[in-house]
């Protein structure tokens, strides 16, 4: 089974993650302030099925392909990081966007709000190359099940996620407006967002790590 520094160590790299802003976060968020904290809830529901299907995912081995075809990985990190630059940009610009100063957002049915935030999730590039690069390096063949490792480290990430995830979308709606009244501290959350994007991209698109397969015991 896991050990307890596996565990520590999914833990750490999934809350540094999940606190820096990503198509994730602002979906829910103006979700939560544009359509209230019950829409965002719905909409994180869909977001932790698509962490499901990455852990289901994983566990099968279809990492096995990124791994047999490097090319189609680093096309998705690519990809995920050219996504994680426009963001940054967006965020940065004159005039730009606040994760939290989300543009309004017509009301969508339940059905939809869990859909987009299941996409969403799906094409986070974050999310792919946790799973696909940096979870695998956490299985040690020698202690047992790999799919058994795979799937306690997975389920550890998503409680991170969905636990901070669902704590900033029950506050966004208060956060939003203690930003709205203080516009200093809503510029600097601009470029502290555009700043942690920006990196974040940068560092995806020069790791030049491949995709890691864990041999069976």
């Amino acid at each position: 089974m896991v050990t307890l520094s596996a565990v520590l160590g999914v833990a750490a790299i999934e809350l540094g993650m999940v606190l820096i802003p990503g198509p994730n976060m602002i979906y829910l968020v103006s979700r939560s302030v544009t359509q209230g904290r019950r829409a965002g809830l719905i909409s994180l529901a869909g977001v932790a099925c698509g962490f499901l299907v990455y852990l289901v995912a994983a566990t099968a081995g279809v990492v096995t392909i990124f791994a047999l075809v490097p090319a189609l990985y680093t096309a998705l990190k690519l990809a995920g990081a050219g996504y994680l630059l426009w963001l940054a940009f967006q965020a940065v610009r004159p005039g730009g966007m606040s994760v939290f100063t989300p543009k309004a957002l017509p009301a969508d049915r339940p059905g939809k709000l869990f859909t987009m935030g299941l996409v969403t999730n799906l094409l986070n590039p974050k999310i792919a190359v946790l799973y696909v690069s940096l979870l695998p390096q956490f299985v040690d063949p020698a202690r047992g099940s790999i799919a058994a490792q795979s799937l306690v480290l997975g389920l550890v990430q998503i409680a991170i996620a969905i636990t901070v995830n669902g704590l900033i979308a029950m506050s966004a709606g208060s956060i939003s407006r203690f930003l709205g009244d203080r516009p200093g501290w809503l510029k600097l959350q601009r470029y502290v967002m555009g700043t942690a994007l920006g990196a974040m991209a940068v560092r995806i698109a020069a790791d030049r790590s491949r995709a890691v397969v864990t041999a069976a015991p």
